[in-house]
């Protein structure tokens, strides 16, 4: 995707950001990983909806980590532009993952430059729901993410509804898409689409990339 001219206050590299009102998020099977179940690294292309390239994601955690922590490992998160730019970065921290347990809640942070945070996402604790705040810099709650009780992906997407902080309006989805039963069954690679309004803030629409990798490892990112 071409660079548009980047608007007044908006962090370098999320200038791309500012003409789209959705993404899609492309895992990368790994040979070694499907053939062993060893777990690599993951990779992820980001495009917009015409399927050009927007930004490529890597992790970057250590093999120990990956292995011993599986889904629920902390992990940084490098975005890169076409460039090869880190133009955002995420950081997952080790929180506990157990659903009876209202401390210590999952959370990620958005940087964007590396270092400069511009949003979080946390979890709200909910005895049978998946439920997220979204915030910006100041931890401030702009929006809410709510997702279905059982987030499973049987032969259809699964949907995780952004709305208002009134929960009155639905201004954007996350979706797990269905990939086919071969790779479902076998890969945990998954694909993901991000909607949202294309007048939302740039810095909240790189926070909604954030919270959509935050959801792929905590519900679908599982060895098979």
């Amino acid at each position: 995707m071409p660079a548009p001219l980047p608007p007044l206050n908006c962090p370098p590299g999320l200038e791309y950001l500012t003409q789209i009102d959705q993404l899609l998020i492309h895992q990368q099977m790994e040979l070694l990983e499907v053939l062993t179940g060893f777990e690599t690294r993951n990779k992820y292309e980001i495009k917009n909806s015409l399927g050009q390239r927007v930004y490529f994601a890597s992790e970057d955690t250590d093999c120990c980590t990956r292995n011993c922590w599986g889904p629920s490992r902390p992990f940084t998160m490098r975005i890169l532009d076409n460039m090869g730019r880190e133009v955002i970065t995420l950081e997952r921290p080790l929180r506990c993952t157990c659903c009876c347990c209202p401390c210590c809640l999952q959370e990620i942070e958005i940087q964007a430059p590396p270092g400069v945070p511009v949003g979080y996402v946390t979890q709200t604790w909910h005895p049978c729901l998946p439920k997220f705040a979204v915030q910006n810099e100041r931890r401030e709650d702009v929006l809410r993410i709510s997702g279905p009780c059982v987030a499973c992906s049987c032969c259809a997407d699964v949907h995780f509804e952004v709305k208002s902080l009134d929960d009155k309006y639905v201004v954007g989805k996350i979706s797990k898409h269905w990939t086919g039963l071969v790779r479902e069954l076998f890969t945990d690679a998954d694909n993901f689409g991000i909607q949202f309004p294309l007048d939302l803030d740039v810095k909240m629409k790189a926070v909604m990339l954030g919270a959509c990798f935050l959801i792929d490892f905590m519900f679908f990112e599982m060895t098979k």
